[in-house]
């Protein structure tokens, strides 16, 4: 794990998930953890990484929304899981809800290779104790350039990367917090630790980009 804790700041939604993230010992290990409310009075120079959670208040985003843009004008790394209804995201578009006719709609796909998702199983993703719907119900659609990693039936993006809205890297996810997958069963556990590495990797790249002007 991360022995530096600045390199992630996760903002806590102070909902009842974002609390089991903040109280989670694996979680402590590796991020630091700030009220949303606190964003506007918090020096973001020596974080990496924003992770934003769904059921975080959008409006509030919205209003503070050139702080995440010189955020990640910075060359860094912002990760988001939910569904985006306001504009404060870079690139980003509003959450489409998937047409359900069978629980088969529901069943996540691998796009091509990558080492977030290295040797996870699509089913894994897509079940939970049997049931599906719970890793992704819609889809954002995705900026220009975008690389999608995860996809559902009828190809709509679930996973994608922005490397082109802002001078640094975005990443979204329609479902729940990526990173709670620290504390899954089976391969869908492998999914936290390489999302960390991949961060720390793609921090790297952009800071080596950056230095080659």
């Amino acid at each position: 794990m991360n022995e530096n804790k600045t390199d992630f700041l996760m903002l806590d939604s102070g909902s009842y998930f974002g609390k089991a993230r903040v109280n989670d010992s694996q979680m402590q290990d590796v991020f630091t953890f700030i009220d949303t409310y606190e964003l506007p009075d918090i020096d973001l120079k020596p974080y990496k990484c924003l992770v934003i959670q769904g059921l975080i208040d959008q409006k509030f985003l919205f209003k503070h929304r050139d702080i995440i843009r010189e955020f990640l004008d910075d060359k860094k790394i912002l990760v988001f899981s939910g569904n985006l209804y306001l504009d404060w995201l870079p690139g980003g578009s509003p959450f489409i809800p998937k047409t359900i006719h069978s629980y088969k709609d529901y069943e996540v796909s691998v796009d091509h290779y990558h080492p977030i998702f290295d040797g996870v199983e699509e089913d894994e993703m897509t079940y939970n104790k049997g049931v599906s719907g719970f890793f992704a119900r819609g889809h954002h659609p995705i900026p220009e350039g975008a690389e999608v990693l995860l996809r559902l039936p009828g190809s709509e993006p679930i996973t994608y990367i922005d490397r082109n809205s802002t001078k640094g890297t975005i990443l979204v996810h329609v479902g729940n917090d990526l990173f709670g997958s620290m504390n899954a069963r089976g391969t869908k556990k492998r999914i936290g630790p390489q999302l960390i590495q991949w961060v720390q990797d793609e921090y790297s790249m952009l800071q080596e980009r950056g230095e080659m002007g």
